[in-house]
């Protein structure tokens, strides 16, 4: 399995200062992880919610395989949202950066895991009910046969 190994000076503080191993994680693991955090609708099998910050902060500990002896890196760190007990922001995200390069995070993937999804929707648009092509192939939408109201008084 591949390892990337990551040397970290002051610059996020004396705390985290040290030598960190992450290891690529099995298929399994990753799997296992993703579907702890995510809930499918039961009949449509659609997703319905996914908590995003703690499959990164679970995959972040479980690729984590050497830290400093002091042990700086917990989950409950990951997940901190008080400044004082968490983590730095740059910190958390250069792990991340780290974990999903190993464990072949696509770019897709990593913007749904980031939180990047809310801002550039994973969904393709579909053919609907307001917009299909015609038997000539032509595309025609709703509002191009909806009769037009004059204008003219």
């Amino acid at each position: 399995m591949k390892t990337e190994t990551v040397v970290i000076g002051e610059e996020f503080g004396k705390e985290y200062a040290g030598k960190y191993v992450f290891q690529e994680l099995t298929w399994a693991k990753r799997s296992r992880i993703i579907q702890k955090h995510t809930k499918y609708h039961p009949v449509t099998g659609q997703l319905q919610s996914s908590d995003d910050v703690a499959i990164q902060a679970e995959m972040i500990v479980a690729s984590l395989k050497e830290q400093p002896a002091h042990k700086p890196i917990t989950l409950e760190r990951l997940l901190a949202e008080d400044p004082e007990k968490g983590v730095p922001i740059a910190l958390g995200e250069l792990f991340g950066k780290i974990v999903n390069r190993l464990n072949l995070v696509s770019f897709d993937e990593a913007a749904f895991l980031s939180g990047l999804s809310d801002a550039a929707s994973q969904t393709k648009p579909s053919q609907s009910s307001a917009s299909a092509k015609s038997s000539d192939g032509h595309h025609a939408s709703l509002q191009d046969s909806q009769p037009k109201q004059s204008s003219s008084s």
